[in-house]
């Protein structure tokens, strides 16, 4: 259809897909189709524009929202009974609380005359989250087909693998359909199809072309993007306003718009400025990290002594272990300052980045600056493992077999500051 194509750009394999299992609304559709993928890939917005664009009959429900079985349960049975009583305008609110009640009443609803001849969709979003559910749920939705003997197919829309699903003990295996991540072409073809009337879409084409060089090694996700292409588009189209360049003026046009981008950077998938910060921080040209809201700076929570292993791995990462028995020992004896030590030590170590320290150095440092003994514990440890999973720290290996793991420290002086308070 040339109307759905015009909506749902670069996934015509998927639609084509999805059409052809559908099929005509009389016949009997697949009993259960699994469709996954990353977050932002489309798989909502497909399977939503698809559905509404051909006037299917169907009930979308997020799982999210839908936390306990008789929350879910009564959700699809009551947005069916809003569909198959739409005609006469009333409906009453249906209760249901096991899954065997779902079966008996979904036969009552589904007997209204515009839904008994065609197939009707029920669509799970963050279908994942029904694995934390009753043990016969997700079996039961599998089956659903068979178990009312209805016309009646169940979407699942998840962001994991079909095999993390599957139960031990077996179950009916669903049309499984993958949505790829967007290329670059893609990512460039759907931002591009969102430009201002009031500019040129090459204009607009050049603009995302730049955002897409910037963000794409570090970001993918279109809805992000998305949210930057809107947020900094005003600033790229700055010098065009005020009659200091064209829209051919590429170089000019960069100039401007490189260091906000670079400030964008900082707050990606954070979420933790509004819009207008944001554009009060364009506006002012300051620092990210003087607006309220940005947590690697302000609210910083970690337990106790993950605080100290922190600030050690930072004293760790940026000064060389010669200078850890002048900094942490408090009868280290007279250091002769050579002219060696003087010409290296001007060259400040932020400049040259982290370097990695062997584990008995972080504990050493560790109990130099915590005032109250501190034994080497599994709680210790733990703390250091959850530190490196957070992506505070970095595992940068082993040196050799009798070296133990090294690491690094990857946060900024600004978060050290902060958690110091």
């Amino acid at each position: 259809m040339p109307h759905l194509e015009s909506m749902v750009l670069c996934r015509e394999a998927q639609v084509s897909t999805l059409q052809s299992l559908f099929g005509e609304r009389h016949h009997f559709s697949f009993p259960s189709i699994f469709i996954y993928g990353h977050t932002a890939s489309g798989k909502t917005y497909v399977t939503q524009t698809l559905l509404r664009t051909l006037e299917l009959p169907h009930v979308f429900v997020n799982c999210v929202e839908c936390f306990t079985l008789r929350l879910l349960l009564e959700q699809i049975l009551n947005k069916l009974s809003h569909l198959s009583s739409s005609e006469e305008g009333c409906s009453t609110e249906i209760t249901c609380e096991t899954f065997n009640d779902f079966v008996r009443l979904f036969k009552q609803v589904t007997k209204a005359e515009n839904l008994k001849n065609q197939t009707v969709y029920i669509v799970l979003d963050k279908a994942e989250y029904l694995r934390d559910m009753e043990a016969n749920l997700l079996p039961g939705f599998l089956r659903l087909q068979e178990l009312t003997d209805r016309n009646v197919t169940v979407l699942f829309l998840s962001e994991i693998i079909w095999e993390k699903f599957r139960p031990n003990t077996g179950c009916f295996e669903p049309f499984v359909l993958y949505f790829p991540d967007y290329s670059i072409g893609s990512l460039q073809k759907i931002l591009c199809h969102d430009h201002p009337p009031e500019y040129s879409a090459d204009f607009y084409a050049a603009y995302i072309n730049i955002l897409l060089g910037v963000f794409y090694t570090v970001c993918r996700d279109l809805k992000e993007l998305r949210h930057l292409a809107v947020l900094n588009f005003p600033k790229y189209c700055e010098p065009v306003v005020k009659g200091e360049a064209s829209e051919r003026d590429t170089r000019k046009l960069w100039k401007n718009i490189e260091p906000h981008l670079k400030k964008a950077m900082q707050t990606v998938y954070l979420r933790e400025i509004s819009s207008s910060q944001w554009e009060k921080l364009q506006k002012d040209d300051t620092d990210p990290g003087q607006l309220k809201g940005l947590s690697a700076y302000t609210h910083v929570e970690l337990p106790y002594y993950s605080k100290f292993i922190l600030i050690a791995a930072y004293l760790a990462s940026y000064n060389p272990a010669r200078t850890d028995k002048r900094f942490f020992l408090k009868h280290h004896g007279k250091i002769k300052k050579t002219n060696f030590l003087k010409k290296h030590e001007k060259t400040s170590n932020h400049l040259l980045g982290p370097k990695p320290f062997p584990l008995d150095r972080l504990l050493a440092i560790l109990y130099s600056i915590v005032d109250s003994r501190v034994a080497p514990t599994a709680n210790i440890f733990s703390q250091i493992t959850s530190l490196v999973t957070l992506q505070l720290l970095t595992l940068v290996g082993h040196d050799d077999q009798l070296d133990g793991p090294k690491y690094k420290c990857t946060v900024s002086l600004d978060f050290i500051r902060a958690i110091a308070r």
